[in-house]
């Protein structure tokens, strides 16, 4: 286990340097993922707030015709992506933000996850655009085919065909670690240890689990996650609203703390850039926004109206960061003078440092939690197994699929074993670099999708669009 942790940390040291680059103390791709939110929100007008009345009707159903081109539903592909970003970064990500940058880093995941509802949109959309029906009537989508196609009708072929192959490789790697290891990582330190299991049997169980789910492929996929994201998240919200009900005159001030140490953090927590960069790092890792990822599912949904899959897409980041994960903060933050396990500087804390935060207000409630914690974690490796899938059939076709369904499940058993630093490490280091080609390629594409949206907009407004419900 020492060997094999030892391996992986070396691994990480010497990938960190290269795409965690910094400028002044701030990682290069945070800089590029931030700007491409704020970029994304003003050229389209704010189409995350004019359009999230839109997105509901969406979601329940309203504009679903049957015969539309597609695998799964509106309301499928949103839980599909929200199964592979509400996961153990809403439970154990935002426990690391508040432990390495403090309550001021909840601000920056709650600021950066505003914006990146538009990255969602521009992403989801093109994923739509420049998707590919294969023979067999599945789907193939996201950033890869967008990146390819897309600039090479712009004229930027080359750069688009070497832009689609980084991604893939990214994308793969994203799957390997934080839709893989780090949800077996934690979902080991809460459920494992609860029923007793050694780290190793615990992940060969999950492993088979997994195994079950992704062989059925986006529709097996899309029916399991539409029944378990709901019941978890009402069910986690629950719990974080009765915890801050219970401590609601501390809430005042821990909003207040969140506000102010967002630009005045204490310099245990690494300052003002320390508070800003764990805030995106931990934000974009839970929402994926500006990453890309979720266009993969959005591409199988059953439209034809490209736009309005990227309406539905942008409520992702809403739900799983602004609502959830800022509960999650609250709940860690309201309860902190009776939690043992917060401390000011005091390392990385994961899961563990939640739970014992429910702990504190609902004695039987981690208990709960790590039934919780598991389907989490389950959900959201078999989104992103789909998700490395679709990269790896994009660099190597389909006749090598089981040498990367063989390799993922071996990660679920390494994820279980390895250290939380380094896989979490690792984790953002594949993820997060998914934004470099990300959004260097929408860039050129947004006069494109500017056009397609006005156009859907101004259908919409006329009340073109026929209603089914």
């Amino acid at each position: 286990m020492n060997a094999i942790n030892e391996a992986f940390g070396f691994l990480v040291e010497n990938l960190a340097p290269v795409l965690f680059y910094e400028i002044y103390g701030f990682p290069l791709i945070t800089l590029v993922l931030l700007m491409g939110g704020l970029i994304f929100t003003f050229y389209f007008n704010f189409i995350n707030i004019r359009g999230f009345k839109h997105s509901i009707d969406i979601i329940k159903g309203k504009y679903d015709n049957p015969r539309d081109t597609g695998q799964i539903s509106h309301f499928q592909a949103l839980t599909s992506a929200l199964s592979a970003t509400i996961g153990l970064g809403n439970i154990a990500g935002v426990a690391v933000a508040v432990s390495l940058g403090g309550p001021g880093a909840v601000f920056w995941m709650v600021f950066i996850a505003f914006f990146s509802m538009s990255a969602k949109f521009v992403s989801a959309t093109l994923g739509q655009l420049y998707r590919k029906i294969n023979d067999d009537g599945s789907v193939s989508g996201g950033p890869m085919y967008y990146l390819n196609y897309g600039l090479n009708e712009r004229g930027f072929g080359g750069l688009g065909k070497i832009l689609a192959a980084i991604y893939a490789i990214f994308i793969i790697g994203g799957a390997f670690g934080g839709g893989n290891m780090f949800q077996a990582n934690q979902s080991y330190e809460l459920f494992g240890k609860l029923i007793g299991l050694p780290d190793y049997l615990y992940g060969m169980i999950l492993a088979v689990l997994v195994g079950v789910v992704i062989v059925g492929g986006i529709k097996r996929i899309g029916e399991t996650t539409e029944k378990i994201v709901p019941l978890m998240v009402v069910l986690y919200v629950g719990a974080s609203l009765f915890v801050i009900l219970t401590n609601v005159d501390k809430l005042p001030f821990v909003l207040s703390s969140i506000f102010s140490q967002a630009f005045a953090p204490d310099a245990a927590y690494g300052g003002f850039i320390g508070a800003l960069v764990t805030g995106v790092k931990r934000a974009v890792f839970s929402n994926e926004g500006g990453v890309g990822s979720a266009s993969i599912a959005h591409s199988a949904a059953k439209t034809d109206e490209p736009v309005r899959e990227g309406i539905v897409a942008m409520i992702g980041p809403f739900i799983d960061t602004i609502i959830v994960c800022f509960m999650t903060a609250s709940v860690i933050l309201i309860t902190a003078d009776a939690n043992p396990l917060y401390k000011v500087g005091g390392g990385i804390n994961g899961a563990e440092l939640t739970s014992a935060a429910f702990g504190t207000t609902i004695s039987w409630f981690p208990y709960i939690l790590s039934i919780v914690v598991f389907l989490f974690s389950f959900s959201t490796m078999i989104s992103w197994y789909y998700y490395g899938d679709k990269g790896w059939k994009y660099l190597f076709g389909s006749s090598s699929i089981k040498v990367y369904q063989a390799m993922y499940l071996s990660c679920v058993v390494l994820g279980s074993i390895a250290s939380l630093g380094n896989v979490i490490d690792f984790s953002d280091m594949m993820i997060l670099s998914c934004g470099f080609p990300n959004i260097i390629g929408c860039l050129f594409l947004l006069p494109l999708l500017k056009e397609k949206l006005n156009e859907y907009w101004g259908k919409y407004n006329n009340g073109e669009f026929k209603v089914y419900k």
